[in-house]
């Protein structure tokens, strides 16, 4: 690095200008080296995921359609249940089979929330495993 004190013939006006040149490539080789030395950042999340299974199932399952209308009346797969009893003996014969079939719930948002938690407690009793409730979007 260099400095420039002007002349020495005793000037009054002395010129002090710093060389900047080595200064600024000093700079740009640090800053390249910093480029290099970064490392190079992944956009990507690696998961361990399970291996995909070949055996799918052979037997789709069945599906018992439970819906609850506005007057609280429960229908199985279309069919009104008279009373209780009578619903209860069909989820005992569903739980029974060697394929529990899937249970489909549909209450409709008017109906009494007694019947829909009576229709949910009595399945559990059952041993009804599979059960799903439909149409939420109507309580949105």
């Amino acid at each position: 690095m260099g400095m420039n004190l002007g002349n020495s013939s005793g000037d009054a006006d002395v010129m002090v200008d710093m060389n900047t040149t080595p200064l600024i490539d000093v700079m740009l080789v640090l800053l390249v080296m910093l480029i290099i030395t970064i490392p190079i950042q992944l956009h990507s999340v690696n998961m361990n995921m399970p291996p995909p299974s070949p055996n799918k199932p052979l037997v789709e399952p069945e599906i018992v359609k439970i819906d609850i209308d506005e007057n609280s009346v429960v229908y199985w797969n279309g069919a009104a249940m008279p009373n209780r009893a009578e619903l209860e003996a069909k989820m005992a014969t569903a739980a029974a089979q060697q394929t529990q079939p899937e249970i489909h719930l549909r209450p409709n948002k008017l109906a009494k929330y007694e019947i829909v938690a009576y229709v949910m407690a009595a399945s559990q009793r059952a041993g009804l495993v599979k059960m799903g409730i439909l149409g939420h979007e109507q309580f949105l």
